[in-house]
């Protein structure tokens, strides 16, 4: 009988399989390992990694300072309409054409540096390129060779262009953009920077150019300033200045 009773129980623990099932063993996950998930058919798939998010560009920044001698040494000279202690040095954040965040600083009027700032804000907001931000000092003053190397800059104690008087520049209530994508045109259609002449009609679909009502042309017309190119005879592309002028 007592053989028969533990015949019985083997029995029993055969059926069971003593504590073991047909069925998929737990799996616990180890160090380095990717924990799974059992699908509806028994089989098993990998728990996907979590992607790695992308670094945040930088936010805008601009850092307003007063301005040296030696900052302004070929763009300002006694006798200009502003006086040295009246312009301010703005370092702040821009998108390339390379796509990248850069840093450039312009020269302003201290009156200027909250509509500039304001605008070159949105500008970086929507990640609109800008080739090149720097004083004209970094070209001894020369706004020629300035806007030859497509480089956006603000004051230059110089005379408007064709004329015996102060430009808006002067006063340090003036940029002008990307001076190659927004050349300056003649009333005859002329343009005096061969970089710059297939940009001279609008509209012009192009990385940096500025056309008629866009909105570029509305976030400085927001602070109250004008666009060259709305200008009869004559047009300005790059130029903006308070009061449009």
């Amino acid at each position: 009988m007592r053989i028969q009773a533990t015949l019985a129980v083997a029995t029993v623990c055969l059926a069971t399989a003593c504590g073991t099932t047909t069925g998929q063993q737990p799996v616990s996950p180890g160090s380095g390992t990717s924990v799974s998930q059992q699908t509806a058919q028994g089989t098993t798939s990998p728990t996907p990694a979590p992607s790695p998010t992308d670094t945040a560009p930088p936010k805008f920044s601009a850092k307003v300072s007063k301005v040296t001698r030696e900052q302004v040494k070929h763009s300002w000279r006694p006798g200009c309409p502003v006086p040295l202690d009246g312009l301010r040095m703005i370092t702040m954040t821009y998108w390339g054409f390379d796509g990248e965040p850069h840093t450039g600083r312009l020269v302003v009027n201290k009156d200027a540096t909250e509509a500039i700032t304001t605008v070159f804000g949105r500008l970086y907001d929507w990640r609109w390129p800008i080739y090149k931000m720097e004083p004209v000092d970094a070209y001894k003053g020369d706004d020629f060779d300035s806007i030859d190397a497509n480089n956006t800059s603000a004051f230059n104690c110089r005379a408007a262009t064709g004329s015996s008087h102060w430009s808006q520049h002067a006063y340090g209530r003036a940029v002008d953009i990307n001076p190659r994508e927004n050349p300056y045109v003649s009333a005859d259609g002329s343009v005096a920077h061969k970089n710059a002449r297939k940009f001279a009609k609008r509209p012009v679909d192009a990385p940096g150019v500025i056309n008629p009502g866009d909105r570029v042309v509305k976030a400085f017309a927001r602070v109250g300033w004008g666009w060259g190119g709305d200008w009869s005879g004559v047009k300005d592309y790059q130029h903006f200045s308070a009061g449009g002028n």
